[in-house]
């Protein structure tokens, strides 16, 4: 149920009917925006009469909500959340931010040769992964504590945040002592809910990607996992997802990114790599992203691609990373958006 209240409505009446609310076992999502104040109410309201409501003084407005996601909800929640990396970078409500690096960290010298470079062309954000899910136990599955220490020397010579996936509860303690400004929770693990759960205790944002074969309801589901155990900060990844199609590693589902802002209030980025899994394919797609109205881009970025040891066919070379950038700047100020 959503509870819109008049404007300028005296607070002390209004903390009385929140109080009321309370006492019937709702909790309240209080959302104040520039110009509305909206109390989502969470929880059985079936007993909640809307004629009760409306009686209520402070009350303007009052409707139903059918949809089982609450604090995801744009109904709840009608102005963009705004996530916020390292006191530095912001995604969402017209900031932009591009994550670039390396799928895998290799080396120091790779990953801070590839943070110097992507840095430079304008990404704000250094993505790397220390913790690899690969469908084959036999492949490189990453460097793992080392690969975290490597991502640390890597933001101490850029200053960037980072941005890294987690795969297991156990390993929360190695990424907090790390200083990692943003979890990812990747497609394999969109729905691992302990691990959602787990993230969601946890005053560090999170990055959710959307399952391989996952709706966008399901997506949504996920991040409200994280956001009931009293997170906020979640961005949603669209990073392709599994059709009939083979020429490609995924189909880029390029019309989540608008249904998701109806859906949602969340920031809304877009990965053309893993969605392509085609290097020569991820500018064009990373510039339909834009144009969808997606709030960043996360672009996999080797120095050497041809011996990456993942997930090399879709990586960029620098060079190509810097291309990439020089179209993607005046199309988001055509679009209105302003780059971190």
């Amino acid at each position: 149920m959503i509870i819109v209240l008049k404007p300028h409505a005296p607070q002390d009446k209004v903390r009385a009917f929140c109080r009321e609310l309370e006492a019937m076992g709702l909790q309240i999502n209080d959302s104040v925006g520039s110009d509305t104040h909206i109390l989502g109410l969470i929880g059985d309201t079936k007993a909640v009469a809307i004629s009760w409501v409306m009686a209520n003084p402070v009350v303007e407005s009052c409707r139903r909500v059918s949809e089982p996601y609450k604090k995801a909800n744009r109904k709840f929640h009608p102005e963009d959340t705004v996530v916020e990396l390292g006191g530095k970078v912001r995604i969402g409500g017209g900031h932009f931010a591009v994550m670039a690096g390396p799928c895998s960290v290799e080396s120091e010298e790779q990953i801070t040769l590839v943070a110097r470079r992507v840095q430079a062309a304008g990404a704000s954000v250094l993505r790397g992964g220390a913790f690899k899910p690969r469908t084959s136990p036999y492949s490189f599955q990453g460097l793992r504590a080392e690969g975290l220490a490597l991502l640390r020397k890597a933001r101490a010579v850029t200053g960037q945040p980072l941005v890294t996936e987690l795969m297991n509860n156990e390993h929360i303690p190695l990424f907090l002592e790390a200083g990692v400004d943003m979890i990812q929770i990747g497609a394999r693990n969109m729905q691992n809910f302990e691990l959602l759960k787990a993230v969601g205790q946890l005053d560090v944002p999170v990055l959710l990607k959307r399952g391989l074969s996952s709706t966008l309801e399901e997506l949504v589901m996920s991040a409200e996992y994280i956001m009931a155990e009293g997170n906020p900060n979640v961005v949603l990844c669209e990073r392709g997802i599994r059709t009939f199609e083979t020429s490609m590693r995924n189909t880029l589902d390029l019309a989540a990114v608008p249904m998701l802002k109806k859906m949602t209030h969340l920031p809304v980025v877009v990965d053309p790599s893993h969605a392509s899994g085609l290097a020569f394919m991820v500018p064009s797609l990373a510039q339909a992203a834009v144009a969808a109205g997606a709030d960043g881009l996360m672009i996999e970025v080797h120095n050497d691609p041809a011996r990456a040891l993942s997930d090399g066919a879709q990586s960029l070379t620098p060079d190509q990373f810097d291309a990439l950038m020089a179209t993607v700047k005046p199309e988001l100020g055509f679009f209105g958006k302003e780059l971190n």
